[in-house]
């Protein structure tokens, strides 16, 4: 329904698309993803006939666009521009009315106007606004008026340029979402730029990645949607996972790596084991992981970010290649996190190193970094290795706490209560307090304080 055949445009001397290919098929909902002046907007422009290019060609149904009159193209191809101001104040009922104008003859009327106009003004939830000035909507409100006007015209193929970029969560949603019917339902080619990698992902059926005016890639979500494309797009380490709720691709940027030039073992399950797997890539560690459970967000996260992963079936108990496997990582580590609450068999991996990090929310009259009347807390505690609680591992291992300076049982004890007295969650309590910042702090402060005979 839309062909893109080898497109290049640009602005004087500065070429802005080069050679770009690509095509939307009828009932097909295409993405177009990438950053700020990769020419998203330049392309969609020649797609609707507003830019004619300097070289390949553009066909919507069939028909080259450069051919077609302007009636004749915005018979076939309706456009949702980011810009949604409208010079007069026209009604939102006039607005939407207007795209009905490549339907009305010299000589004639739109006898389907009215239906067409109704019909648009439902689908996108401005019936309310009929009568009011265009002028007097909000900038979310106004974007949706414009999509009802692109709605109006009935054309096969649907061009929209950041058509969320100005609405709540609740309307990004619902636009996307009647954008997603349209192409289902009514066949319609749609193809937009879009801002949010997430909602792209949720519901699109293909994405395509422009990056300095070329396709970097073009396929499903999760073959798009991988961190050397977004770095090479972007320019920003990122890890994508799938969301736990759409199943779709989650991209989460990360921020530039710091200096900790230490090998990290981490020692846990669930999301604060893998929130702490985040911090360290971030501050700037080679982390290893294991043995963590197959299927655990903590496994899917360290291969994310190329964390060498230890896995063992969920369930099961390590088998002794499992646990020779994880031993041999962490016996190469400089030091070992520990992410409580830790089943007894992973907490024993860690009993023997010289430099263990608890990540804990603690218990009893423990500090939860949660409440953000202490939220520094678990900064303070481990900015300088005499704020560190150390204790025993085992007559060998030091144990530096990542979250409070209270003391602290050795790593041979009884598992940790999985809850706080107040009834909190400790995972969640640990997953917050395990940022770059504290975590580094603790590891420091493992490496720099010697143990001394009676640790």
């Amino acid at each position: 329904m839309i062909g893109v055949d080898g497109v290049s445009l640009s602005y004087g001397d500065v070429e802005v698309v080069e050679d770009v290919s690509l095509s939307v098929a009828a009932g097909e909902f295409v993405g177009l993803v990438g950053p700020n002046g990769a020419g998203k907007t330049t392309l969609l422009k020649a797609i609707n006939g507003v830019l004619d290019p300097d070289g390949g060609s553009v066909r919507v149904a069939g028909e080259r666009v450069a051919d077609l009159s302007a009636r004749a193209a915005s018979r076939r191809v309706a456009t949702v521009p980011q810009d949604t101001t409208v010079a007069f104040e026209f009604t939102v009922e006039d607005v939407v009315e207007m795209g009905r104008t490549p339907y009305h003859g010299r000589f004639s009327g739109d006898p389907d106007a009215g239906e067409a106009v109704e019909r648009a003004l439902d689908r996108t939830e401005t019936t309310r606004f009929r009568d009011r000035s265009i002028a007097s909507l909000s900038g979310g409100e106004r974007q949706r008026v414009v999509l009802a006007r692109a709605l109006a015209q009935e054309t096969p193929a649907l061009v929209l340029d950041e058509p969320t970029a100005s609405l709540d969560v609740n309307h990004q949603v619902r636009t996307l979402e009647l954008v997603r019917e349209l192409v289902d339902t009514e066949g319609k080619a749609a193809l937009a730029a879009i801002h949010d990698l997430d909602l792209a992902a949720r519901f699109c059926d293909r994405l395509a990645v422009l990056a300095d005016g070329d396709l970097l890639a073009v396929g499903p979500p999760a073959e798009v949607l991988t961190a050397e494309h977004l770095g090479t797009a972007f320019d920003t380490e990122a890890a994508v996972l799938p969301n736990p709720v759409t199943g779709t691709p989650a991209v989460t940027p990360l921020a530039e790596s710091g200096d900790l030039d230490r090998t990290v073992h981490v020692v846990g399950t669930g999301a604060a084991t893998a929130r702490t797997v985040a911090a360290l890539v971030e501050a700037g560690a080679t982390v290893t992981v294991g043995a963590v459970p197959e299927g655990d967000v903590a496994a899917a996260t360290a291969r994310e970010l190329a964390a060498e992963t230890v896995t063992a079936p969920a369930f099961a108990a390590l088998d002794a290649d499992v646990e020779a496997d994880a031993r041999a990582l962490l016996s190469a580590a400089d030091a070992v996190v520990v992410v409580e609450p830790v089943a007894t068999s992973l907490r024993a991996l860690a009993r023997d190193h010289d430099a263990v990090v608890r990540v804990a929310a603690g218990s009893g009259g423990a500090t939860s970094a949660t409440d953000p009347a202490n939220a520094t807390d678990a900064a303070d505690a481990t900015d300088a290795a005499d704020a560190a609680d150390t204790t025993g591992a085992s007559g060998a291992a030091e144990q530096t706490d990542a979250t409070d300076a209270a003391d602290r049982p050795n790593l041979d004890a009884e598992d940790a209560p999985a809850t706080e007295p107040d009834g909190s969650d400790s995972a969640v309590d640990a997953a917050v307090a395990a940022t770059p910042a504290t975590v580094t702090a603790g590891i420091r402060a493992a490496l720099d304080r010697p143990v001394e005979a009676d640790d």
